[in-house]
């Protein structure tokens, strides 16, 4: 049994540190007749993804963005689908677009992400994105997160407007950049450590493993298929879970002073929300801890409009040059 109380990942915290620099720069946009949009679109009335798109509406509105709002009944069509992200393509008003997830069982999710403008995907899940995260050619950003560097001594910063615009057309995924900032923000390092990454979807699993690659980590991925997890959490340093499974990862799983990650989000029938973790004896053995809500949550929606203002600033210096003071 742990003796001390572990370290609460606060994502809270952090995600107000960074929606306060989104707000600057959304501001120093303004300045120059530019106004920061973001696109949600949710079809159905899945609970989570209501909670999710409430939650990022608010978020959005503290830190001046603007919010087009598309929703769809269940029964959208796939076409209907498209449409609204034809138009979300073709709308200069429009830095963003975020598409909820879980769609209708019968819509093709990645035709869908996939549709829209690379540019635009700030949630970072289209093939360019995924791709170039594959082959590291975006990773650099998790690496130039180091806040005590003035951003005029960052590579990446434009010389002039001081804008941090992304690779062009490419994203980093929101969920799993938000796992890594929230672990680094809290001093945890990486390299050598054994990591298990629990989930290996596309959203947060694959891009979260080597974003923790490249940092030098030694990682296994765990999935609904793997046999005897408990053989590989024992021997893992940092836990990260993200299976939409309520109380898998219980303390008698894990090692004594293990971080632990908890990426999951249930919606119960009362409408709390828990995770993948089971907190309470889970957190008897770990050292640190996230808790849900407030942990991985608040800061993935922070990176989510950290992208969109970094697309539209990348938007101003390639294609509206002169409007730089």
């Amino acid at each position: 049994m742990n003796e001390n109380s572990p370290i609460i990942l606060d994502g809270k915290k952090l995600a107000g540190e960074i929606r306060e620099r989104v707000k600057q720069d959304v501001t120093n946009l303004n300045k120059i007749g530019i106004d920061v949009g973001l696109a949600l679109l949710l079809a159905g009335d899945n609970q989570s993804s209501v909670k999710y798109f409430m939650a990022t509406l608010k978020a959005s509105e503290h830190v001046g963005i603007n919010v087009f709002e598309y929703k769809l009944p269940s029964s959208a069509s796939q076409n209907e689908i498209l449409n609204v992200i034809r138009d979300v393509n073709a709308d200069e008003r429009i830095s963003g677009l975020l598409v909820l997830f879980p769609l209708p069982g019968r819509i093709n999710a990645r035709g869908v992400v996939n549709s829209i403008l690379p540019e635009k995907d700030v949630d970072g899940l289209g093939s360019v994105s995924v791709g170039r995260l594959a082959a590291e050619e975006s990773m650099f950003q998790i690496f130039s997160m180091d806040a005590s560097v003035p951003l005029e001594g960052r590579p990446y910063v434009h010389h002039r407007s001081g804008f941090i615009p992304c690779m062009p057309s490419s994203f980093l995924p929101c969920t799993p950049y938000g796992v890594i900032m929230l672990l680094e923000n809290y001093g945890v390092e990486f390299g050598g450590k054994n990591v298990v990454v629990i989930g290996k979807s596309l959203a947060v699993g694959k891009p979260l493993a080597m974003m923790f690659l490249a940092k030098e980590a030694t990682v296994s991925i765990c999935h609904k298929s793997t046999q005897n997890l408990e053989a590989y959490l024992r021997n893992a340093d940092i836990v990260c879970s993200a299976t939409g499974v309520p109380g898998l990862i219980k303390g008698n799983m894990i090692k004594e002073g293990a971080i632990v990650v908890d990426i999951g989000i249930n919606v119960r029938a009362d409408g709390s929300i828990v995770g993948d973790v089971d907190f309470a004896t889970v957190s008897e053995k770990a050292s640190m801890i996230t808790p849900v809500p407030g942990g991985v949550g608040p800061v993935t929606i922070a990176i989510l409009l950290q992208n969109t203002v970094r697309s539209a600033q990348s938007n101003v210096i390639l294609n509206h040059p002169l409007t730089i003071p």
